[in-house]
C-alpha cells in the first residue's frame, strides 16, 4: 500500500524530534478531516488539543520545517511533469481582533470613520502578511507551493511623512518587503531544478527591476503585469510611448467572473512589441538594461459600470506573434489561480478565527492550513484535467466504500473513476450534481471532507468491538 497524503507530505520535515514529526502528522491528518472546523473540534479532546497548543509554542517548530516536507513534494510532483511550469507569487493578509495586537503585530493603517473636527479616524490592523508561490502546470493543476514568507510589521509612525522624505527608488532592494519576491523567485527555482522551466508569474506589485535582473541571472522565465511606465529604448522615451505607436496584431477573447461570481466575456485588442527597457534612473549604475517583450490587450467596447480591461505585460519569454503574444496573456489568467488557493486558506480554514494569541503560533498553524488548503485545490483541479485517474491514489477503501453508500441510485452506475468519488465528496458538502451545474469547487469540496470524516468516525463507531478470549 502507498503512502497516505499526510505521509508524503511530511515525510521530509525533520523538526529534530521524532515525537514532534509524529505530533505534525497526526495534526496535519486532524486538519485535514475536518477543514474550517475550530482547533478543540478538529483534534477532537483536551489530551490532543493540549498537545496541538504545546505543538504550535514550541520553540523548536517553525512555518519553515513545517513546510520543508511539502516543499520536498512540491518538488516532486514538478519533476513528474512535462514542459513548463508556472509559479505564482502572491501576498495575501490576516486580520485578528486581540487584546493584546502587538503579541502579533500589524499589517496596514486602516481609515474608520470621520471625526467632528473633520479629520478621518486612523488605527493599526492587528494581522499576519503572507507571501507565497505556488506551483501550477499549464492547464491550471496546483503542484504545491515552492516558498513561502509569513510576517507582520510594527505599528506605523510617521510613514507618509516619511516618503515625502526618502524617494521608494532609491532605497536599496534588500532594505525593502519588496525583497520577498527576489526571495521567493530564488527559493522556488532552486526547488524545481530547472530554471528554464519555470515562468515566474505576478501582478502589479511584482513589477521590480531588480527582478528582472535576478531571472536573468538565474535563467529563469517571468511574465509580469506592469504598473511603471519605465524607460525605454535610449532612454528618452518610455513603454507607453513606444507602445501607442504599434499596431494591433488581433484580437482574443477572455472570460471570467466579477467579485458577485458573475460570469463576463470581454474582447481584447491585443499589441505586442520587443524593446530595450531601462532601470530607474537612480539605479542604472548598478543595473543594465534589457530586452523585454511587451504586452498590451486592451478591452475593446467594455460595458458600463464595469472597469475595463487593459493588462500590461512584461516577459523575457520571446513573443514573436499574436499567437505568442495570447499564449503569455492565458498564462497570465492563470494567476488567479493563487487567489483560490488563498480564499480556500481563509474561508476553507477560517484562519481568521483562529484564537492563537502569538505571531509564531499563528504562522505555525497557518503552515498546516496551506498544506490543507493545497489539497482541497489540488483534488478539485485534479478531478477536471484527469477525471478516469486511479481513485485509490487518493481515497482509502474505507473511504471509497461510504462514498458509494452515500451516492444516490441514480448516478451509482457510473464509472468509478476519480471524478465520481470527488462528486460524491462534492454532494456531502451540498454539490446538487444536476446536469447543468458547473463541476464542484472548493467550497463543496471541503465541506464535504469535514462530512466524509464524521462518517469514517461513525462507521469506525458501529463496528463491533473484538471478541477478546476469556
Amino acid at each position: 500500500m502507498g503512502q497516505s497524503w499526510v505521509e508524503t507530505e511530511t515525510s521530509g520535515c525533520d523538526l529534530g524530534d521524532a515525537r514532534l514529526n509524529r505530533r505534525l502528522g497526526a495534526m496535519l491528518e486532524a486538519l485535514g478531516d475536518r477543514p474550517g472546523k475550530s482547533l478543540p473540534t478538529a483534534f477532537q479532546d483536551w489530551s490532543n488539543t493540549k498537545a496541538a497548543y504545546r505543538f504550535f509554542s514550541n520553540g523548536n517548530v517553525s512555518e519553515d520545517k513545517i513546510l520543508e516536507g511539502h516543499f520536498a513534494a512540491s518538488a516532486l510532483r514538478i519533476k513528474a511533469t512535462d514542459g513548463p511550469v508556472l509559479i505564482l507569487q502572491d501576498t495575501t493578509e490576516f486580520s485578528f481582533k486581540r487584546a493584546s495586537p502587538e503579541k502579533i503585530g500589524f499589517t496596514k493603517v486602516s481609515t474608520g470613520r470621520k471625526l467632528k473636527e473633520g479629520r478621518y479616524q486612523k488605527h493599526a490592523i492587528c494581522g499576519l502578511l503572507m507571501h507565497a508561490s505556488l506551483a501550477i502546470t499549464p492547464e491550471g493543476l496546483p503542484l504545491g507551493l515552492t516558498a513561502a514568507k509569513f510576517w507582520s510589521r510594527s505599528k506605523f509612525k510617521g510613514t507618509a511623512a516619511l516618503k515625502r522624505k526618502i524617494n521608494p527608488t532609491r532605497v536599496p532592494i534588500e532594505q525593502k518587503e519588496s525583497m520577498r519576491w527576489l526571495d521567493n523567485l530564488r527559493l522556488s527555482t532552486e526547488l524545481a531544478g530547472a530554471p528554464e522551466r519555470c515562468v515566474h508569474v505576478g501582478d502589479r506589485e511584482s513589477d521590480i527591476y531588480e527582478l528582472y535582473c535576478l531571472a536573468e541571472e538565474i535563467g529563469t522565465n517571468f511574465v509580469v503585469r506592469s504598473c511603471v511606465d519605465r524607460l525605454a529604448e535610449d532612454g528618452t522615451t518610455t513603454i507607453a510611448k513606444v507602445m501607442a505607436q504599434v499596431q494591433s496584431s488581433g484580437t482574443h477573447e477572455v472570460r471570467f467572473r466579477d467579485a458577485q461570481g458573475k460570469d463576463h466575456c470581454a474582447m481584447l485588442s491585443v499589441r505586442h512589441a520587443t524593446m530595450t527597457v531601462r532601470p530607474p534612473i537612480g539605479k542604472q549604475r548598478q543595473y543594465r538594461h534589457q530586452a523585454l517583450q511587451i504586452i498590451h490587450a486592451e478591452e475593446l467596447n467594455p460595458p458600463e459600470g464595469r472597469s475595463p480591461i487593459f493588462w500590461k505585460l512584461i516577459t523575457n519569454l520571446p513573443v514573436a506573434t499574436h499567437a505568442d503574444a495570447v499564449h503569455k496573456l492565458e498564462w497570465y489568467a492563470l494567476r488567479w489561480k493563487i487567489e483560490t488557493f488563498f480564499r480556500t486558506l481563509k474561508t476553507g480554514c477560517r484562519i481568521e478565527e483562529l484564537r492563537l494569541a502569538t505571531a509564531d503560533r499563528l504562522a505555525n498553524c497557518i503552515a498546516q492550513c496551506c498544506v490543507v488548503a493545497w489539497r482541497v485545490t489540488w483534488l478539485t483541479m485534479l478531478s477536471r484535467e484527469t477525471p478516469a485517474s486511479d481513485p485509490a491514489a487518493v481515497f482509502t477503501d474505507e473511504e471509497r466504500h461510504l462514498l458509494e453508500c452515500a451516492t444516490p441510485d441514480r448516478t451509482r452506475q457510473a464509472s468509478h473513476d476519480l471524478a465520481f468519488y470527488v462528486r460524491a465528496v462534492a454532494r456531502l458538502g451540498g454539490y446538487l450534481d444536476r446536469t447543468s451545474d458547473a463541476p464542484p469547487g472548493t467550497t463543496v469540496i471541503w465541506r464535504g471532507l469535514s462530512r466524509l470524516s464524521d462518517l469514517l468516525e461513525g462507521a469506525r463507531m458501529a463496528k463491533p468491538p473484538p471478541e477478546t478470549c476469556g
